[in-house]
């Protein structure tokens, strides 16, 4: 079994996959937590408790910004979104007894055949993507929006298929 994880400070897409199937997906809301270390501790027991219901084999981790781009994260946000991803990748270790991989969104969504078209917003084409396969459920808020922890879910989604892809070989 495969855990795939999209870690943020707010919301951390779980996935679990079996051969490619998806067998669970979560996601762990950090956002009304506000302290940087009690976010770490839950996404810590959150992580147990997938450790007592699968025999998670591999876990693959969307590597954290590594660049700056026009209009995006701040070097601030850049330097916590890595830490918080250090952390958890450590309680990943401590918790599975094994080695997190890394992969890089652009790669996981290659690998997973999702294209980005020019002028298109990633997390958009890979809704509709996931909207459009109906593999988990999506979930809407009342005015019609997906709800934003779908997004991290859906992320979740792709970096485990693209690990499953890498280890097959693929």
């Amino acid at each position: 079994m495969i855990l795939g994880l999209d870690i943020s400070t707010s919301i951390v897409g779980v996935c679990v996959l079996q051969n490619n199937e998806i067998v669970c997906t979560d996601y762990i809301d950090l956002r009304k937590i506000g302290s940087f270390f009690e976010k770490a501790k839950e996404v810590e027991t959150v992580l147990k408790e997938v450790k007592s219901k699968f025999a998670i084999e591999h876990i693959f981790i969307e590597q954290a910004l590594m660049f700056f781009r026009r209009g995006g994260s701040t070097a601030k946000t850049m330097a916590t979104l890595q830490r918080f991803n250090g952390i958890v990748s450590w309680q990943s270790y401590k918790v599975f007894d094994l080695e997190p991989n890394y992969i890089t969104p652009i790669s996981a969504r290659s690998k997973c055949g999702i294209k980005i078209e020019k002028g298109k917003k990633a997390k958009e084409v890979v809704m509709e993507h996931f909207v459009e396969s109906k593999e988990f459920e999506i979930v809407y808020t009342r005015y019609g929006n997906v709800q934003k922890y779908c997004y991290d879910i859906a992320d979740a989604v792709v970096v485990a298929r693209a690990g499953y892809y890498l280890l097959q070989g693929k």
